[in-house]
């Protein structure tokens, strides 16, 4: 009879603690942000002095490091594009800090929060500090706000009748308005909307993540317009 080869690992005697693997060596990451100002500081009013003396490690991109965030803010609001966003917040979606960060990326006029006032602000990553956001109880309000400034309002979903974006021609001046993840939209949201447009989809899932939705209407107005 041939004896069973032998395991590749001896057994642990029993009270006896299992020999520790070698760690995995350590991944040297490079650090994020900038560090303190080298030399001699800059002046105006634009710079900020904690960010100077102690580095900064913000999310901003690199024109906008060591600057005040009110310069920054400033700044923005000479380029901004001409729409604006909003989002319905009825079940304190977790999906709207990511869309209030790409509204920041895609250098939207303002964003809209509509329903709840307190809203998860993980996904946006801070940018919701250089983007101005206002709050509006229903969505009467927020169509009232849309009236006064004679924008029209794109609703974004996938129901009947809806119209493929990229066969749309969205509006320069206009409010894409966004629903929630799973609901989508409510049905007052719809029946004041000016236009309702979808994304086109070729899998067999019937809807993709309500922040990645945001995001390909937005760059959709920025391939056209900007």
């Amino acid at each position: 009879m041939v004896a069973p080869p032998p395991p590749e690992h001896e057994p642990t005697p029993r009270g006896a603690r299992p020999t520790p693997r070698c760690a995995e060596p350590a991944v040297e990451r490079p650090a994020v942000g900038v560090g303190p100002w080298p030399g001699e500081w800059p002046v105006g009013e634009r710079w900020d002095p904690e960010l100077l003396e102690h580095g900064d490690t913000r999310n901003v991109v690199d024109r906008y490091r060591y600057w005040r965030t009110e310069a920054i803010v400033a700044d923005l609001d000479a380029v901004r594009h001409p729409f604006s966003v909003a989002i319905e917040n009825w079940q304190h979606d977790s999906n709207i800090g990511s869309i209030v960060r790409s509204a920041n990326a895609f250098a939207a006029e303002t964003v809209h929060i509509v329903g709840r006032r307190r809203w998860n602000r993980r996904g946006a990553m801070v940018t919701d500090r250089y983007q101005h956001v206002l709050h509006h109880e229903d969505v009467a309000g927020l169509l009232a706000w849309a009236r006064e400034r004679d924008l029209p309002v794109i609703a974004v979903d996938n129901v009947p009748g809806s119209v493929p974006v990229d066969a749309f021609p969205l509006p320069r001046r206009c409010l894409l308005l966004f629903g929630q993840e799973g609901p989508g939209l409510s049905a007052e949201a719809l029946a004041g909307a000016s236009a309702v447009v979808e994304i086109r989809q070729f899998g067999s899932t019937r809807s993709i993540n309500a922040s990645a939705a945001a995001a390909v209407v937005m760059h959709e107005w920025v391939r056209r317009w900007a």
